[in-house]
């Protein structure tokens, strides 16, 4: 009897011991330099973004924001060193909307899509625009789907990996268009980039956020973007949907997150030091000239990450169903 109410009363200490320890760490938090892992390879849309944040991070939190480039499996194997690093705030993770379509497309993750991450915040929102290499023999979109339709697994269309925003990009053209093309997976848009650029594969759809710079430099061919609406900083290309494909849209969007478990106060530090990027000028501007855009404020915080992250699992999870897709075929 005595040695159980010894060990309650240790138990009992123990977590009074760690609850005053929690926001105590919190106080001083943080301490050290914080990680910030980006999915996929450096140079690509989701790299960029990551290193303005890391930037404005490190300056307001007063402790260097690291990148760390963890690409593969379309943007899971970063997701899961960042799900199994210690709650403590020191390890973050960005990314964007294939977090969400890789809960359907892998059956067996190491971790919980829904349940395993602390949203800290929405960061971005923007489309995708569809581009080739200069030499391929279209000129418009409506040659560009014309030549898809008659070349079908002749022509190459890259992609960041199964799961990632150009990999579901490809699904839902080849679906709208009822062809199946020859993709080649690399462990980021950036790679495939380079690639495209080298005219070794022929098409890739894009974040606005890394093809903007090979397109005004004329390096590259654009032919339309993949949301509802015309891009300003892209005026004369079309979207899609206005180029015969009903109801075609994709856009992407990038949230920072951090692992199960993160204290609500170094949430809260983290969230407060995100803000402060989002409203820096010289941040917006960039974005802009990137072709995409900021989360209004009042709309980007953890709950509306954590809706938005919800929604997005259940969207991808139908059209994935649907298009009977999974990270083996």
């Amino acid at each position: 009897m005595l040695r159980r109410q010894v060990a309650g009363a240790l138990a009992a200490a123990f977590v009074v011991a760690a609850s005053l320890a929690a926001p105590a760490a919190a106080q001083t938090y943080p301490d050290r330099p914080v990680t910030l892992i980006v999915p996929f390879a450096a140079g690509g849309p989701s790299d960029v973004l990551g290193r303005l944040l890391a930037q404005s991070m490190s300056q307001t939190l007063g402790q260097a924001v690291v990148i760390e480039n963890v690409g593969g499996a379309g943007g899971t194997t970063g997701a899961a060193r960042a799900a199994r690093s210690a709650p403590d705030g020191y390890t973050l993770l960005i990314h964007h909307l294939a977090l969400a379509a890789g809960a359907s497309l892998y059956p067996n993750l190491p971790y919980d899509t829904l349940k395993d991450f602390e949203p800290v915040g929405l960061v971005n929102q923007g489309p995708f625009v569809l581009i080739s290499k200069l030499d391929l023999p279209t000129r418009s979109i409506a040659d560009l789907l014309a030549y898809l339709k008659a070349k079908g697994r002749d022509v190459s269309l890259a992609h960041a990996g199964v799961g990632s925003g150009a990999h579901l990009c490809n699904m839902l053209l080849q679906s709208a268009l009822k062809v199946k093309v020859n993709e080649i997976p690399y462990r980021g848009t950036g790679p495939a980039m380079n690639d495209l650029l080298a005219g070794q594969i022929d098409v890739l759809c894009d974040q606005t956020t890394n093809s903007m710079p090979q397109i005004q430099g004329e390096r590259v061919r654009p032919y339309a973007v993949t949301s509802t609406e015309r891009v300003a900083q892209l005026p004369n290309l079309p979207t899609l949907q206005q180029a015969g494909l009903p109801g075609f849209e994709i856009t992407i969007w990038h949230a920072v997150y951090a692992p199960r478990g993160t204290p609500a106060p170094v949430l809260a530090r983290l969230n407060a030091a995100l803000e402060v990027a989002l409203k820096d000028p010289q941040i917006l501007a960039r974005f802009a000239d990137l072709g995409t855009t900021a989360y209004p404020e009042g709309r980007r915080g953890p709950a509306e990450a954590r809706a938005q992250l919800e929604a997005e699992v259940a969207k991808w999870g139908r059209v994935i169903r649907e298009a009977g897709v999974t990270a083996s075929n």
